[in-house]
């Protein structure tokens, strides 16, 4: 049995995790949890976010397995858990955002995100100061596409926008910068 897992592709053992298969399942977490935990890591860098995220994820596969595999036009397996975590994500942090919400009198400025960090020491001073003019939500769609490298419909799903404005926000985005470094 162990054989025939190994040659099954990831929509194969998500379409066996449909019929109850629990090998299956924990071949399909074998090879897409250190991957997905990466890519998770990369929006998210408090560990016990990550790591809920990931159980949700796993939790939601199991029970949507059926979804997927009774679907034709389904497409990639690894695109299909990625979406699931990604919406997982984006849940994760509206409730850390509702959990945190405090009065006006009480608001602590956020310190900047990882990212921004990482983009700061990086790059070039203009471009570091170009980049922090721009509203923080365009800046989310470049962390997205830029360096965790997703597509608009990724990101969209991980934003929680419609497509349209994620291809908007990234043309402001690089107007911006283009007039900011001229």
């Amino acid at each position: 049995m162990r054989r025939s897992l190994d040659a099954a592709d990831e929509a194969e053992l998500v379409r066996r995790t449909a019929t109850g298969d629990r090998r299956a399942f924990d071949e399909l977490y074998r090879r897409t949890s250190p991957w997905l935990a990466v890519r998770l890591r990369r929006r998210c860098t408090d560990d016990d976010v990550v790591a809920d995220v990931m159980q949700e994820t796993y939790l939601a596969v199991w029970r949507a397995a059926g979804d997927f595999a009774g679907s034709t036009a389904a497409g990639s397996a690894v695109g299909w858990l990625w979406t699931i975590a990604a919406n997982r994500l984006v849940d994760a942090f509206r409730r850390r955002a509702r959990q945190r919400e405090l009065p006006a009198t009480l608001a602590v400025t956020a310190a900047p995100a990882a990212e921004d960090e990482v983009l700061a020491g990086h790059v070039g001073h203009e471009l570091e100061q170009a980049l922090l003019t721009l509203p923080a939500e365009v800046r989310q769609v470049l962390r997205a596409m830029v360096l965790d490298g997703l597509s608009v419909r990724e990101t969209s799903l991980l934003l929680g926008v419609p497509e349209g404005t994620v291809k908007s926000r990234a043309r402001r985005a690089r107007l911006a910068l283009r007039e900011a470094l001229s």
